[in-house]
């Protein structure tokens, strides 16, 4: 998309320096979906559930794991 030069130039303006967007918080729904697949990529990748004993980045997919279980939600 081309952006319009008139509208180019207001972010130009001096006074626009460090105006950022507001950043969209993430509701729990999307943040519990996002542990979802970042569990369910895990598995995919190393072909099993991952193990409480396993190295750090295994303990923390498996303390993922178990949180979703509790809640009923895998």
């Amino acid at each position: 998309m081309e952006w319009p030069r008139e509208l180019l130039e207001l972010f130009d303006d001096p006074l626009l320096d460090g105006v950022r967007p507001v950043a969209i918080a993430v509701s729990p729904e999307d943040r519990m979906g996002q542990k979802l697949q970042k569990l369910n990529d895990w598995m995919a990748q190393h072909g099993r559930e991952p193990q409480k004993d396993g190295r750090l980045e295994e303990k923390m997919m498996y303390a993922t794991m178990m949180g979703l279980k509790r809640h009923n939600l895998i």
